[in-house]
């Protein structure tokens, strides 16, 4: 201590060591006596008593000169002999080996107003300067003084003086708007850094929250401005901008700045990636939703199966359209294929990787199409509780297949052909249009005469959607695919309901061959899963819808093991009825029409215990 105690004799300022830590006065200078306690006999109290109602503000400023390594605050009002406030400058810096110790520096404002009250009236007295002189001579001092610290400053910051010329500007200043010292001492600082606002609005200096600070003695801070540098690009900032006095009398302000570009311009690329992390979860949620709905109604096959010139020439008009992106119409009976049509176009598209959204027209009422179509926000004139993409939405960038088109309401029709025409959509009670990258695929049961002709389809959106128009054959037209496609889809079936496969024979060809199939490939998907359901072993049983009795008996003819096994099971149904009573007027016998004996003998042979009928 007996280098600190020297240092603080020799130094002219009231001085002292303060251990932060312990509130303690480590050592003063009599000067720091004589101002704190009025007399340089006396012995020093805890620092904090001469803080009073200052503490806070002191525990901030200590925050800075810990964090900067220097400090100095003209904030903290002390409170001297008597109880009197004290207006002090306070510097201080961190004694080096001593954590926690500051060597804190006072200097009396109201001595230093004075003798600068005497040095200016000498000054204006010998020069004959003027009133601004003095003011512009404040300034300059206030730069000189405080060089060393404005210019190691992180932050930018410069003066303008009651007139709004600059009056000094720090180097981290300079370095971030491009401007010397020489480009802004005395000029009109407002004019060259802070003229427009971001989106090219002037920006009056009446309304710059920094003209505010000296001619309405305001402190304002701003979290969002920019700034605008030499060479014309802006930066944005926050900043805070304080009024100073001279003598008593305002004289301009400081502005200390930051800037804040990266961060903002972080911000808004968060902001941005949320939003589409938040567009995309909706849309893949939206997708997910519609995929397991597809999913849970599977199709019957996923291939085209056919030899006939008819399939040939379908898949040769799919391998022709399906890389373009060419709106295609798609007609046919229904269960002819179209909906397989379809996939497989989109399959072989570049858009495969998107999905194929299956709109069928007809399987929703009038007053929901809209919706499902186009999507709503919550609140829209249909009485939507939340936000729903809708079909045209979630097939951006996919394939949108329009099943059944002639099946839409008339009133949708022109409202769909606008949205594809323009590749835009607006939801149900929204006013924002999004944009579509579709690639359209319509299916009607309408053959083109028909749909020429036709009061239900639009001829406007006919025309749009009858840029590649492909056919789909009548199974009873192509009778050569139907053994392949019973098979095939026998095998389906057999596999979904694991059952074995039965053997198709020449006889249930031929007697497929024979039938029209109105329900087409539909229909024969129908008919072979119930053969698959009723076939026994190999033997395979169809059952036709409309077939005459002798024709089903024909074909459902039974082995000796099947028929064991059916008075087998009749036998037993019998017990169950009676509760396993065999004679009488209520027993199984007289159930089954033969004499007790015989039922009692059958029992025997074909070893039925109680366990089986109970």
């Amino acid at each position: 201590m007996d280098k600190t105690d020297s240092l603080l004799a020799a130094f002219p300022q009231p001085a002292l060591v303060l251990d932060t830590a312990r509130d303690l006065v480590v050592d003063w200078n009599p000067e720091a006596a004589r101002l704190l306690a009025g007399s340089t006999d006396a012995k020093p109290k805890p620092f904090s008593r001469y803080l009073g109602k200052a503490l806070s503000q002191f525990v901030v400023f200590l925050d800075e000169v810990d964090h900067r390594g220097t400090g100095w605050t003209r904030d903290v009002i002390l409170t001297g002999p008597g109880g009197h406030g004290l207006k002090c400058e306070l510097m201080a810096r961190p004694v080096t080996g001593k954590p926690g110790w500051i060597m804190l520096s006072l200097a009396d404002l109201t001595e230093l107003e004075r003798r600068a009250e005497q040095a200016a009236a000498a000054e204006t007295f010998r020069a004959g300067l003027i009133e601004w002189k003095r003011t512009e001579t404040f300034f300059a001092e206030l730069e000189r003084q405080n060089q060393l610290i404005l210019n190691a400053a992180g932050e930018g910051i410069y003066g303008v003086n009651a007139e709004g010329k600059t009056t000094f500007v720090n180097r981290a200043a300079q370095d971030m708007l491009g401007w010397t010292i020489e480009d802004l001492l005395g000029k009109d600082i407002h004019s060259m850094i802070h003229h427009h606002h971001l989106n090219g609005e002037v920006y009056p200096s009446h309304d710059c929250p920094i003209y505010r600070s000296f001619r309405f003695e305001q402190v304002n801070r701003i979290e969002d401005e920019v700034f605008w540098r030499k060479d014309g690009k802006p930066i944005r900032v926050e900043y805070v901008s304080t009024p100073i006095y001279d003598q008593q009398i305002l004289a301009g302000a400081v502005v200390i700045f930051r800037d804040i570009t990266e961060r903002k311009e972080n911000e808004r690329k968060l902001r941005d990636a949320l939003s589409e992390v938040a567009a995309l979860r909706d849309r893949l949620e939206q997708e997910n939703a519609y995929l397991q709905e597809a999913i849970s109604t599977a199709r019957a096959h996923h291939d085209i199966i056919g030899v006939s010139p008819a399939i040939r020439q379908t898949i040769t008009r799919i391998d022709l359209v399906a890389k373009t992106e060419a709106t295609v119409l798609i007609s046919g009976e229904t269960g002819t294929g179209k909906s397989l049509v379809a996939a497989a176009i989109h399959k072989a598209s570049p858009r495969a990787r998107r999905p194929l959204i299956h709109f069928k027209c007809s399987s929703v009422s009038p007053e929901q199409v809209e919706a499902e179509l186009f999507g709503q926000v919550r609140g829209a004139p249909n009485g939507a509780t939340r936000d729903k993409a809708g079909k045209l939405e979630l097939a951006h960038g996919g394939t949108l297949f329009l099943d059944d088109v002639e099946e839409l309401p008339f009133e949708i029709q022109g409202k769909l052909l606008a949205a594809l025409q323009t590749k835009a959509v607006t939801r149900i009670g929204d006013t924002r249009e999004k944009p579509l990258d579709i690639r359209v695929i319509a299916s009607t049961a309408l053959s083109d005469a028909q749909a020429r002709r036709s009061t239900t389809l639009r001829e406007d959106l006919h025309l749009f959607l009858n840029v590649f128009p492909i056919a789909c054959v009548p199974l009873r037209d192509r009778q050569e695919d139907i053994p392949l496609l019973a098979v095939h889809l026998l095998k389906l079936a057999c596999a979904r309901l694991n059952r074995p496969e039965p053997v198709l024979t020449e006889g249930v060809v031929q007697q497929l061959q024979a039938y029209e199939w109105p329900g087409n490939v539909r229909e024969l998907h129908n008919v072979m899963e119930r053969a698959a359901i009723v076939s026994q072993d190999r033997k395979l049983v169809v059952e036709m819808a409309g077939a005459a009795p002798e024709q089903s008996a024909s074909t459902a003819f039974r082995t000796e093991a099947q028929m064991q096994a059916l008075a087998r099971e009749n036998t037993l149904a019998a017990l169950r009825e009676t509760g396993g009573r065999v004679s009488g007027s209520t027993g199984a016998a007289a159930l089954l029409g033969i004499k007790p004996t015989t039922l009692y003998s059958r029992l025997r042979t074909m070893q039925i215990s109680k366990e089986e009928w109970t």
